[in-house]
């Protein structure tokens, strides 16, 4: 059921939160459980949501590599960085057409770590 309500939730910028915490609110503002318990999204493997710290942890997770806007790539993240936080290398430099900076992604080798987003 909460997969439905994912899916049939628009308009709301966290559908997957909205729907859980539809679910589990009245069942957690409850006397039922023997003590405090802590519930945490992060929507990556970086952490930033502590949800290593938590009772109950949902982490969401990259499956496809990314995508790649040579138009907007320049203005929007510094290259250097984002080549240097792949931990297997699978960004390296290029150019464009018409001598942009830009990077190529070798599939094969990205493990969805989701560092260069």
């Amino acid at each position: 059921q909460l997969w439905k309500r994912v899916v049939r939730s628009p308009g709301t910028t966290l559908p997957h939160g909205q729907a859980l915490m539809d679910d589990l609110f009245d069942y957690f503002q409850g006397m039922t459980l023997p003590a405090q318990v802590r519930v945490s999204m992060a929507c990556c493997l970086n952490m930033c949501g502590a949800v290593h710290c938590s009772d109950v942890a949902l982490l969401g997770y990259h499956r496809k590599p990314p995508i790649v806007d040579s138009e907007v790539l320049e203005n929007v993240c510094e290259i250097p960085l984002v080549i240097a936080a792949c931990p297997t290398a699978a960004i390296s430099p290029t150019k464009t057409e018409d001598g942009k900076k830009a990077v190529k992604i070798k599939d094969e080798r990205c493990m969805f770590c989701g560092n260069c987003y």
